[in-house]
């Protein structure tokens, strides 16, 4: 977890208002604890209707699959495609149906052997589109990322001030936000 864009205005204790404004940045790194696959499977036949039922027949053996290994609730369609199949001379030769799923695993273990046990019953009409990881709680990360963060823009501060021969006073305003957090908008403290 990275956060980047802590600013804090500071004022020399002992002078005329006068404020330092620094940028500081963190950063905390995680292991990730869950995983979600997004998956293609497809199904090419001579008509439309024979392309959706082989098709029909892989997303029920893919999802029978899922269900071993994650709640039901994690696993979605992200798309369904139908369209005229092509051989190398540009000649129709029948129908290809295609359906995107994402599954959401509790745990990056569960992902993997997920993986390999669909593969082997669905066999070649399944395509991996791409594995993302994520943490579930972050709360931490983030927490330990703003302290380092506020940690950089102090010790930024303090270097200006004493270049401009004053002392750093209390901080008067801090703005979280930019680079690498994707909690939300900006927050004023």
């Amino acid at each position: 977890v990275r956060l980047r864009g802590m600013t804090c205005s500071c004022t020399p204790s002992g002078s005329a208002p006068r404020t330092v404004t620094v940028t500081g940045s963190g950063e905390a790194r995680v292991v990730p604890d869950r995983a979600s696959v997004t998956v293609t499977l497809n199904h090419h036949a001579a008509g439309v209707a024979d392309a959706l039922a082989g098709l029909d027949s892989a997303v029920r053996a893919a999802g029978e699959v899922a269900r071993e290994f994650t709640e039901a609730t994690q696993i979605g369609s992200r798309g369904l495609n139908v369209w005229p199949a092509h051989d190398d001379n540009g000649r129709q030769v029948g129908f290809e149906a295609r359906h995107t799923l994402s599954i959401g695993c509790r745990d990056v273990a569960g992902a993997g052997k997920w993986l390999a046990a669909r593969a082997h019953r669905v066999s070649d009409r399944l395509s991996v589109d791409g594995v993302s990881l994520d943490v579930s709680d972050q709360s931490a990360a983030l927490s330990a990322a703003r302290e380092a963060a506020l940690g950089d823009a102090r010790a930024k501060a303090t270097h200006l001030a004493e270049l401009a021969g004053a002392t750093l006073g209390e901080v008067l305003a801090m703005q979280e936000g930019g680079g690498g957090y994707s909690g939300g908008g900006s927050v004023l403290y």
